[in-house]
């Protein structure tokens, strides 16, 4: 991915809201499916990663990327950004 093409996603993303919040349990099986079917759907979603939890944003985004072949767009404070592109909903750039 390029800079010019994440500094488009990150513009993107700044308008949505976070979909699922990383609580004190962690990233679960179910919580992986979830994601990644919001993925396919949206192909960009925002996460938070509450207060609680033991891991930081930046380890939950590194995490959730490998479990569902997406790309971390962007880390900020407690939330992260997911991009995966889908053939069904591609993202123009």
């Amino acid at each position: 991915m390029t800079s010019k093409e994440r500094a488009y996603l990150r513009g993107l993303a700044s308008q949505i809201p976070s979909l699922y919040q990383v609580g004190k349990d962690g990233i679960g099986e179910n919580m992986i499916e979830q994601i990644k079917n919001a993925l396919a759907a949206r192909e960009l979603i925002k996460v938070h990663v509450l207060e609680n939890s033991m891991m930081t944003a930046r380890e939950a985004a590194e995490e959730l990327a490998k479990e569902t072949a997406s790309q971390v767009v962007q880390v900020i404070g407690n939330k992260f950004v997911l991009y995966k592109r889908t053939e069904k909903n591609l993202c123009e750039m």
